[in-house]
């Protein structure tokens, strides 16, 4: 089924996030009593919620994105190339630049979205702060009323699950056990916060967006029985 799918007709992409505030002693009151409500669960009783606060962006309602990237293939066989862009600024520009994007030259039904895991934050994130700032929601994240084969969204962990709901696996494990090189990085996604905050070195965080792209794209095509690709097919937009 997913070699029917031409490659010129997926994007791949990838998100970073980081909490909306630099720290919890930032929020409003009414915003502080709302995070003790929503992380109520998911901390133990001993970590405050002003502890737990360094993970608030991974909730869109305490989240914000700083940087989108995308990837996608163009020609064929031994002419294939990947181009990867990145998007970058205040948290608006990002998604009004995105849906530009995905409103210009994916809009049909037979574009698709692919991210590792996407189904369960990237897309639903995206939709969820572009409707906070007010924008209309492209029609690609746009899931109200669809069938599930008609959702335009790819997902190289659930492709992976094999009908398993259960398994979790990492794309950095899952590129591991397909054979796909995993780029040496000097941050993982844990440590995005304090390199967006404290380092201000939002570089470093597109350059490891960018390199997940890529990954995500390998993996999808090892998902297809098919070669992976040499970094000179590569090209920076």
């Amino acid at each position: 089924m997913l070699e029917r799918i031409p490659l010129q007709n997926i994007l791949f992409l990838d998100l970073e996030t980081v909490p909306e505030q630099a720290s919890y002693a930032q929020l409003g009151e009414e915003a502080r009593e709302l995070w003790e409500q929503k992380t109520r669960y998911q901390r133990k009783e001993e970590i405050s919620g002003e502890e737990f606060y360094e993970r608030a962006g991974i909730w869109a309602e305490f989240g914000k994105i700083i940087c989108i990237s995308v990837g996608f293939f163009t020609g064929d066989g031994a002419g294939r190339r990947f181009r990867l862009r990145s998007f970058t600024g205040a948290e608006a520009d990002i998604l009004r630049e995105f849906s530009e994007l995905l409103n210009a030259h994916y809009r049909s039904p037979r574009k698709l979205l692919c991210a590792h895991n996407g189904k369960e934050f990237d897309f639903p994130y995206l939709a969820r702060r572009i409707l906070i700032h007010g924008l209309p929601l492209p029609e690609k994240l746009n899931l109200f009323g669809k069938k599930p084969w008609e959702v335009p969204h790819l997902d190289t962990m659930e492709l992976w699950k094999f009908g398993d709901f259960k398994h979790y696996t990492s794309l950095k494990l899952l590129a591991h056990v397909l054979g796909v090189p995993s780029p040496k990085e000097d941050i993982d996604g844990s440590m995005v916060r304090d390199v967006y905050y404290k380092d201000k070195d939002l570089e470093r965080i597109v350059h490891y967006c960018e390199r997940d792209v890529v990954t995500v794209a390998q993996v999808y095509l090892r998902l297809r029985n098919e070669g992976i690709w040499n970094e000179d097919q590569i090209d920076y937009v």
